[in-house]
């Protein structure tokens, strides 16, 4: 069959035969098949477009495309899933994917159901394990920023405290990908600004809603928690996720702008709407122990874009390997895995969801750097990796389907739990 050609101004040339696309860049050759909708990762891909598929996957939902195919990647051969959003599209959106509270868990074909998405990925790296801090128990809470519906839900744990990689140069736990009101997608960076005020004066606010406080500092806990401790917010250093838990702490919990109890240590159980549960270690314990039982404390927070006037809809944490269509420098490219990405193009109006497949013979798995590379040679000119291995999931709907079925094999052989992802939601 006469092949047909397309070359982009990017330098990247598509040459398909029989369905099948040799995507060529920088000397290498990615080998992508089309694949029928449904078809599971490591099954014999025909190469045919299905019935009702559009000409570069299948179409999920207004402005939403699947597709998946295989990468000949550093360390062997792997298999991506792809979802592609036209935000241009006034039917379709994307926003954050939780389970109602920040130290909390369920699976992406749970969340996408529970809010009728139409597809999905896995979100932010998370407090997975504590076996570092015997008789601590994991929060299952995110590490970066967390902005729902346009609410600020958590802030970043210190650079020290994060669980996954280790962080390229110039990145840090504060870094986001996310949607502003505009509805075009970004990569940001967002601070806490907040304080709490008494009438003898003003201390810096350190932590919102985060399992990891800086030493020394205070954090706030409100009703967005859950009911989870709050005890490993006191663990570890901002250099050492694994030094001891401190021993310095005091909690202080608020009601409607006054003091109601006090406690030599943090506490668990949900939180009221109206109430706040202020944390200190270290010199913030020593603050805190000075507050009286009906004092009056006003309790402050915001997340502070570095990059975008525009407020977001929806944000989660990560940390970026593509700015302005370049890798940033220092990726990592030995470490291959199982990965999930975000992708920006077409000036934030399209983005791109990918999920490396973990069936076994598939698992080799991308690297950091071969992350970055695919995402710009799949067209984004930013692109933001989410967390990996045995969280790495992507699901969409069937035609036709009221729920969402999982595309790729989760290299755990089932969904993990996990505390957020990204929604994809479509409207007729």
């Amino acid at each position: 069959m006469t092949p047909r050609q397309k070359r982009f101004r990017s330098g990247r040339t598509f040459v398909t035969v029989s369905g099948r696309t040799f995507i060529t860049l920088s000397g290498r050759t990615f080998v992508a098949v089309l694949a029928a909708l449904g078809a599971l990762a490591g099954a014999a891909l025909t190469g045919a477009a299905p019935a009702g598929a559009a000409a570069d996957g299948t179409r999920i939902a207004p402005g939403v495309v699947y597709r998946e195919f295989d990468i000949q990647a550093a360390k062997g051969p792997t298999h991506v899933h792809v979802l592609s959003v036209d935000l241009r599209d006034p039917r379709v959106r994307l926003d954050l994917l939780y389970p109602g509270a920040v130290a909390a868990r369920a699976t992406v074909s749970q969340l996408a159901d529970a809010r009728s998405a139409v597809a999905g990925v896995n979100g932010d790296f998370f407090n997975i394990s504590e076996t570092q801090h015997p008789g601590v128990a994991a929060t299952g809470a995110s590490v970066g920023p967390v902005i729902a519906r346009g609410r600020a839900l958590k802030a970043a744990v210190p650079n020290g405290q994060r669980f996954g990689p280790a962080l390229p140069p110039g990145t840090s736990t504060k870094d986001v990908v996310g949607v502003g009101t505009d509805r075009r997608a970004r990569l940001d960076s967002l601070a806490l600004e907040g304080s709490v005020s008494t009438p003898e004066g003003e201390l810096p606010l350190g932590g919102l809603n985060q399992y990891a406080l800086p030493v020394g500092s205070v954090g706030a806990f409100t009703s967005a928690w859950g009911s989870v401790s709050r005890v490993r917010a006191a663990c570890g250093t901002d250099t050492d996720r694994a030094a001891p838990c401190s021993t310095d702490t005091h909690e202080v919990t608020v009601r409607e702008g006054r003091v109601v109890s006090s406690a030599d240590s943090p506490g668990s159980g949900p939180i009221a709407e109206g109430t706040t549960v202020l944390v200190g270690r270290e010199a913030g314990a020593q603050r805190l122990r000075k507050f009286a039982v009906g004092e009056s404390v006003q309790v402050r927070h915001r997340l502070v874009p570095s990059a975008s006037r525009i407020p977001y809809r929806f944000a989660l944490g990560g940390y970026p390997v593509l700015r302005g269509g370049q890798p940033l420098p220092g990726l990592d490219d030995r470490t291959a895995a199982v990965r999930t990405a975000v992708g920006i193009a077409d000036d934030g109006r399209r983005v791109l969801l990918l999920a490396v497949d973990g069936a076994p013979e598939f698992r080799t798995g991308l690297t950091i750097a071969e992350v970055a590379d695919t995402m710009r040679q799949l067209g984004s000119v930013q692109a933001f990796s989410l967390d990996g291995g045995g969280s790495s999931t992507l699901v969409a709907r069937a035609p036709g389907a009221g729920t969402v079925s999982v595309r790729n094999h989760p290299s755990g052989g089932v969904e993990r739990p996990v505390p957020n992802g990204i929604g994809v939601f479509s409207h007729t």
